[in-house]
């Protein structure tokens, strides 16, 4: 049950109004339970794969100096503060804004937890005319780069007219040795 039922249905001797909760209430006597990632915000369309994507953004933030990008990009700082990840667009908020080392280029990433369409690059080509607008001083070249794990023909055809955004795959490793004692 939704945590907005739960509150609608209120406690023993209280008369509630859940006519709005209908179509939950009837999966509910499906058997067929909701997702348990639930968000308020209405532009999320899959609540759980929305979760996976905020988790695979804050493993590459956390682990950035790991990373082929950290060699050479810092994740973007405003006064000393890293304000890079999830910075704020008139557009939407990018996933990670980064800046060469050497301050002479600026990097939007965008993060895509599955197959990435070709959606994606119109998002990217927004967040980077946001970047060169309003960001990139006049001498900074203003770059993008898509993350996923898969990619597919739409994706590989609109990447071949943009050169100034570049793909790459993300691989997933998980290890369990077993430990004698």
């Amino acid at each position: 049950m939704s945590d907005n039922l739960k509150s609608s249905t209120g406690s023993i001797g209280t008369v509630s109004n859940i006519s709005s909760y209908a179509a939950e209430i009837e999966l509910l006597i499906a058997g067929n339970a909701p997702t348990l990632i639930t968000t308020n915000d209405g532009t999320v369309e899959n609540p759980s794969e929305f979760a996976l994507e905020k988790h695979l953004e804050d493993f590459l933030v956390k682990n950035w100096r790991q990373t082929d990008l950290g060699r050479d990009y810092d994740i973007f700082e405003e006064d000393g503060e890293l304000v890079g990840q999830q910075y704020q667009t008139d557009t939407g908020p990018m996933d990670v804004l980064a800046i060469k080392k050497d301050k002479s280029q600026l990097l939007v990433v965008e993060l895509k937890k599955g197959r990435a369409s070709d959606v994606v690059v119109g998002q990217v080509l927004r967040y980077m005319g946001f970047v060169k607008q309003e960001l990139a001083d006049p001498n900074q070249v203003v770059k993008g780069i898509i993350i996923a794990l898969e990619d597919d023909v739409k994706i590989r055809r609109a990447l071949a007219m943009t050169p100034d955004i570049s793909f790459y795959r993300y691989e997933i490793s998980f290890k369990l040795n077993k430990v004698t004692l």
